[in-house]
């Protein structure tokens, strides 16, 4: 896919540009956290227009338990109707999530409501512009790709709690093709240190060492892809997630990038026909302290395999 600007138009949906596609999917994907509290958030959107659904909804957890139905809050809808005159730059989703535009690509203000278990109120800042996706051969394919790095404040009030919150998270956009039975095996890794230092890793591969394939390092506010780099994890072998990572880079102006990682929480999200072992992760940066995310993401079947390998 080539390189295009992201402008006020794409905070609107692009139906009317993705034809008839059964799988024609828009996305939009807003994270936090709360690093004391081992806590991280996901507020997730999917809509489908030409079968007329919307998909997704919110996710927190923390340290204390990483199956979905045991997590601080999971609401994952699957199928919920999507009203035609929905404008995601100006909505209340049946799935509880509200999204407004208030700076077009850049400021957002978001909420969530589901009754006496979760009300939230967060603005999204962007700290840089959204970075286009460049990588044809990414876990993404075709579809249209931004990601960008935002101050996330406000407050979430979690089963009468009010949780107050100011973290450096990441969000996502796209549309296009997504069929449910896509997905390779990757990992999106992110991690921001503050407003101009952070990086991004989309990472492709079957092995103990992942192959970088998109992404970019932010150092003193200039934010510049990635030319390679890898992904190396150590695995729990009861429980086969990661306990460690290790992530090295290089941009293409020959900048270096060197991340190690430990997950201080983590969520297991059953999405079709992939997991997603999510965590949040306290990274060593360059001598300092960030924090980011992990999704390792597996096709049922594979991880399957590799948990009957390791038990045997």
């Amino acid at each position: 896919m080539s390189e295009r600007t992201f402008t006020a138009q794409d905070d609107h949906f692009h139906f009317a540009e993705m034809g008839d596609d059964w799988w024609a999917t828009e996305t939009a994907w807003f994270s936090f956290h709360h690093p004391e509290r081992r806590l991280g958030g996901w507020f997730y959107t999917m809509a489908r227009p030409n079968i007329g659904t919307i998909a997704g909804g919110a996710w927190i957890w923390d340290h204390r338990a990483h199956l979905p139905w045991e997590a601080l809050y999971s609401a994952n809808y699957s199928a919920l109707e999507l009203p035609s005159t929905l404008d995601l730059a100006a909505c209340t989703l049946p799935t509880g999530v509200s999204i407004r535009v208030l700076e077009p690509c850049q400021r957002y203000a978001l909420g969530y409501a589901d009754g006496d278990r979760l009300q939230a109120k967060l603005i999204f800042d962007g700290v840089m512009p959204p970075e286009p996706l460049t990588a044809v051969g990414s876990t993404f394919g075709s579809a249209h790709h931004f990601d960008q790095f935002g101050r996330v404040t406000g407050e979430l009030i979690l089963h009468g709690e009010k949780i107050e919150i100011d973290c450096v998270g990441m969000r996502d956009r796209t549309w296009g093709r997504r069929p449910e039975d896509r997905p390779h095996q990757a990992a999106y890794v992110t991690g921001a240190v503050d407003r101009s230092t952070g990086f991004l890793a989309v990472t492709g591969g079957r092995g103990k060492v992942d192959q970088v394939t998109y992404g970019f390092l932010r150092r003193d506010g200039r934010t510049v892809s990635l030319a390679a780099g890898e992904r190396t994890v150590l695995r729990d072998r009861e429980h086969g997630w990661i306990t460690r990572i290790d992530l090295t880079a290089r941009d293409v102006e020959g900048r270096e990038l060197t991340a190690t990682g430990v997950p201080m929480s983590r969520i297991i999200l059953n999405r079709h026909t992939f997991i997603d072992i999510n965590s949040l992760i306290r990274w060593e940066h360059d001598g300092v302290t960030a924090w980011g995310e992990d999704q390792d993401m597996w096709p049922i079947h594979r991880w399957a395999r590799m948990r009957r390998e390791r038990s045997a």
